[in-house]
């Protein structure tokens, strides 16, 4: 096994030929495509027949300014030239076909930023789309951003983490649908008129992630009174070693999701399950990553500390005090992992302050890793219905279950005779309650992660406790 000794902070990216954003059709895009947007149905069609609507000639002429503005960006991006002019045809065949739901297809197939992932380089994005997290309806969006791979992190997905589809990136701007708490670019939210085979590409905005991080994880440490290491408080004062953390982090989560003794579809596409399911396959890949993050700093990778950190703290902090409580798998998996730490004496709530057994983070945390583990594989020889329930017994041994659930009293109490999907009905939207510690902390936090909606690494100085 390659060993890749790194020193914190110290990648070059590549000088940019001329930045897309600084080019004066920049502007005249990103505002066209605003003008576009609220004209918008759902489905991301203009109805031009209804009350209010604008004129046909209206929208033609700021679809023109769009693929006018493409063309004049593109000569700064001449490996994106294929994608550009498939873009372009795509919005005059969307305008010539009377603004019906649109059908980008053709250029969501000729953009491949993953086959050729190249530190720095930058990217033009004109689609309708919803975004994730953000607005779910498919309205156009327009993102410039650049590419996130170092030697490194390059080094580490030949060698021993694989994953040729992953694509780390920054925000350089964006349309309204990224001023959100969006942080992903994934092509299955771009309207088309039939899903590809298979998707060749996807993108993770790592410096949305760190910066969000740096912001909650500095007012939880402030209002918990915990006491940090030096080297990851410097960490979490430092945008770019989180934004490198997380894009390693993000690297390896991604790949775990089809990798391990799987009882199901790893993505659990097309099935209904109830949301402890979702929480624990999220979990665990994130906790897969914590535990190749132990594994790089013994070798002697700075990154891998890092990680550990980010893992922890974004988990613990950020994520059971973050969206609502209906069926809030991200969030349950945050609360799982406190609540595993503190049974295993790692973290304590002493004296209102928060105290983590440094030492000991790392080997209880991967035997956490090592439960859910044990679960999938004993699942692979289970019914689903059995499965279900063996995890909910994993997770309510740590969480306590909302006092009127019919899940918590046992097989006994639900209607077996029903298919599996159909006693999905009978989980509680928040089956797992917040504890008392994480409602107190989630009302001292809401300010700050709601300052997080479409932060950047350049916004950080605006979110305050």
């Amino acid at each position: 096994m390659t060993e890749i000794l790194v020193q914190v902070g110290t990648e070059e990216r590549v000088p940019p030929v001329g930045r897309v954003v600084e080019h004066p059709a920049w502007p005249v895009l990103k505002d066209a495509v605003e003008e576009i947007r609220p004209w918008q149905s759902k489905d991301g069609s203009i109805d031009l027949d209804a009350e209010g609507a604008p004129e046909a000639a209206q929208v033609e002429a700021a679809v023109r300014r769009v693929t006018e503005a493409v063309e004049q960006l593109a000569p700064l991006l001449p490996h994106d030239a294929e994608y550009h002019e498939a873009l372009v045809k795509d919005l005059r065949r969307w305008a010539d076909g009377g603004f019906q739901v649109p059908d980008f297809l053709d250029s969501l197939l000729a953009f491949q930023p993953a086959a050729s992932r190249e530190d720095g380089l930058q990217h033009l994005v004109v689609f309708p789309m919803y975004t994730q997290n953000g607005n779910p309806d498919r309205n156009f969006e327009a993102v410039v951003l650049r590419m996130v791979w170092p030697d490194w992190l390059a080094e580490l997905e030949r060698t021993r983490y694989d994953n040729p589809l992953f694509c780390g990136i920054t925000f350089e701007d964006f349309t309204a649908g990224y001023d959100t708490n969006s942080a992903v670019l994934f092509p299955e939210t771009i309207a088309v008129r039939e899903a590809p085979e298979r998707f060749t590409w996807g993108g993770i905005f790592c410096d949305r992630e760190a910066a969000r991080f740096r912001a909650v994880t500095d007012a939880a440490v402030d209002i918990l009174g915990l006491e940090l290491p030096e080297d990851i408080a410097a960490m979490v004062h430092d945008q770019e070693r989180c934004e490198q953390a997380f894009v390693l982090w993000d690297m390896v989560h991604d790949r775990t999701h089809s990798r391990g003794d799987l009882p199901f579809d790893p993505f659990m596409i097309k099935q209904r399950q109830p949301f402890w399911m979702y929480g624990l396959e999220e979990l665990r890949c994130d906790l897969t990553a914590f535990k190749e993050a132990v594994k790089l700093e013994a070798e002697g990778n700075a990154h891998g500390r890092d990680v550990q950190y980010a893992v922890l703290f974004d988990r613990m902090f950020r994520f059971p005090v973050s969206g609502d409580r209906v069926r809030n798998y991200d969030g349950l998996g945050g609360q799982l992992l406190f609540a595993y730490l503190h049974k295993h004496d790692v973290v304590r709530w002493t004296d209102n302050k928060l105290h983590i057994d440094w030492q000991r983070a790392p080997q209880v945390t991967n035997q956490l890793c090592a439960e859910i583990e044990d679960l999938y594989r004993a699942g692979i020889d289970r019914p689903k219905l059995v499965h279900w329930f063996k995890a909910y017994d994993l997770v309510s041994t740590y969480l306590a279950p909302h006092p009127g659930s019919r899940w918590a009293k046992g097989p006994d109490a639900l209607d077996l005779s029903q298919p599996p999907r159909k006693l999905v009905d009978d989980v509680l939207p928040d089956e797992f309650p917040l504890s008392m510690f994480y409602e107190a902390l989630s009302k001292k936090l809401k300010n700050v992660i709601a300052a997080t909606k479409g932060i950047t690494a350049d916004s950080t100085e605006r979110v305050a406790a």
